[in-house]
């Protein structure tokens, strides 16, 4: 991803993505951010994670001449943005800290059009380039992929502590909004008692405001031995991190549309009501609070969603 060219350490990757693709926002997932609006993804190749269970394998693991496909300067992703009424533009696909420079650069284009930026990323990163890199990202889902260093260790190739220390850094202080994704891979991260320990240090650390998303694994890259996670032990895990005191616990790559809606944290009653992707009842306010009881539901939101559905138009720039 980088070469040394003339005694200078050079980003290959950039201007240069993987495909570009417009679809629902929820599918990074982010449900507080502009909901049912489409989002501009894009990335690029290569990985700082080694994750065995990768569902971007072919991306993540890719020569940079196997994948990149085209090339798209900053001016022209935002541009693309705005001629096909996209609110946002996701940095995805691979985690953006590879593309770092390209990515902040883009961020500042689609700034200068009044489009937001969100960051789809692992938050696996020293601490200087990521208080750089948070000053320009509008919101940001963080796979937290386990809450053990052993997990990190041995699937990851990764280490647990600067994952959290970068999360509480991103809740407290940048102004990105924050969301949370963990793959359940049966066996490896699905106990009760480690989805409590996170669950509880969720709340503690980041507030129990902060959406955590339960995503079910499917057997890829060099874990094709393990069965997919049940759809039983997702909801056992929604129901453990909102006994935690959670608020906004939402389960993924499944159907369960207890799992896709966003509840009022006072009154229990569905505000946002989703089926996958499909936005089907919408009660709050144009200050996003409750409908039924004028609770203030914690995002970012406009003053009515979005109508983009669960639409995924690929396109070229």
């Amino acid at each position: 991803m980088r070469q040394n060219i003339n005694q200078e350490l050079i980003q290959t990757t950039f201007g240069r993505s993987s495909g570009f693709c417009i679809d629902p926002v929820e599918k990074k997932p982010l449900n507080h951010f502009l909901p049912n609006t489409p989002i501009l993804s894009f990335g690029t190749a290569g990985c700082n994670l080694s994750c065995k269970f990768c569902q971007n394998w072919d991306i993540s693991n890719a020569k940079v001449y196997d994948r990149q496909i085209g090339y798209a300067s900053p001016d022209e992703i935002a541009r693309a943005a705005k001629q096909n009424h996209c609110k946002s533009v996701a940095l995805t696909y691979n985690d953006p800290v590879i593309f770092f420079e390209y990515a902040i650069d883009v961020a500042i284009a689609c700034h200068n059009l009044d489009i937001k930026v969100v960051a789809v990323s692992a938050a696996y990163m020293n601490p200087a380039p990521l208080k750089e890199f948070y000053l320009h990202m509008d919101g940001a889902n963080i796979d937290l992929k386990a809450f053990s260093q052993d997990f990190y260790k041995k699937l990851t190739g990764a280490d647990l502590k600067p994952v959290l220390e970068n999360l509480i850094y991103i809740r407290h202080k940048t102004k990105t909004w924050l969301e949370l994704t963990t793959l359940i891979i049966p066996g490896y991260n699905d106990s009760p008692e480690e989805i409590k320990a996170m669950s509880e240090w969720i709340c503690h650390e980041l507030g129990p405001d902060t959406p955590i998303h339960f995503s079910a694994f499917h057997p890829d890259h060099k874990m094709l031995d393990i069965p997919k996670t049940p759809l039983e032990t997702l909801i056992r895990s929604r129901n453990i991190a909102m006994e935690a005191g959670l608020h906004y616990v939402y389960t993924g790559n499944v159907y369960y549309q207890p799992g896709d809606t966003t509840y009022c944290p006072q009154c229990q009653k569905p505000v946002i009501e989703r089926s996958w992707y499909q936005l089907s009842q919408y009660h709050l306010t144009d200050d996003a609070k409750c409908r039924f009881c004028g609770t203030v539901i914690k995002g970012v939101f406009d003053t009515s969603p979005g109508t983009w559905g669960a639409k995924r138009k690929p396109i070229s720039i």
